[in-house]
Formats: C-alpha cells, sequence, structure tokens
C-alpha cells in the first residue's frame, strides 16, 4: 500500500486539546504557584475557571508561560514586560504570516 493509497493525512494539534491544571502547569514550566498567578493576573496567560482551584490552562498556556518566565529570568524582564513582548511577537508572527501570502517569493529574515 502506498501513501497515496492511504487517503488524506489527518492530524491534531495537541497543544490545543491539552488542558492542565495549576498544579500540572506549574510542575511542567518548574514555577511556583504564585508565579503563574502572577503571569495570570498580568493577562500572559487565561486560564478557563472562576478560581485558582479550577483553573485550566490550554496547552499553549504552558509554551506562552515557558517564555514569559525565561524572558523574567534571563532578561531581567518584570512579568508585565513579558506579557508585553509576548503579545509584540505574536503580532510580528501575524504579520510576517500576512506578509507570506501576499508575497509568497520574499525571502524571510
Amino acid at each position: 500500500m502506498t501513501d497515496s493509497d492511504k487517503g488524506p493525512l489527518r492530524g491534531e494539534v495537541i497543544e490545543e486539546s491539552v488542558q492542565l491544571t495549576l498544579t500540572e502547569l506549574c510542575h511542567a514550566c518548574g514555577a511556583q504557584p504564585d508565579v503563574i498567578v502572577e503571569l495570570v493576573d498580568h493577562g500572559v496567560i487565561d486560564p478557563e475557571g472562576a478560581n485558582a482551584h479550577d483553573w485550566r490552562f490550554a496547552g499553549d498556556s504552558l509554551r506562552r508561560s515557558r517564555l514569559a518566565l525565561r524572558l523574567v529570568r534571563d532578561l531581567g524582564v518584570n512579568v508585565a514586560g513579558a506579557g508585553l513582548a509576548l503579545e509584540l511577537m505574536a503580532r510580528i508572527d501575524h504579520l510576517q504570516a500576512v506578509l507570506d501570502v501576499l508575497n509568497p517569493q520574499r525571502s524571510r529574515p
């Protein structure tokens, strides 16, 4: 059986389907709960749930948390600054994607 006989490939982005508790996110990031709460307070990550005990974080929160914590640790940026940096990086990625659609021949920096 060849690859073309198997039909279309299907995939799932696990990051979007994963739900982490506060404890799981802390463990995965190597952070204390108060640090994660600070990320939530500054809008860096956005959990579902009414209070910290009920919070569930999407898989993208893990990536954002790790990156924010690296900015804080390695560059000495405060949490609000890390949140702003993540927002600006997301906007840059979006704009680069738009440019790629409009001009597929352009070379990326």
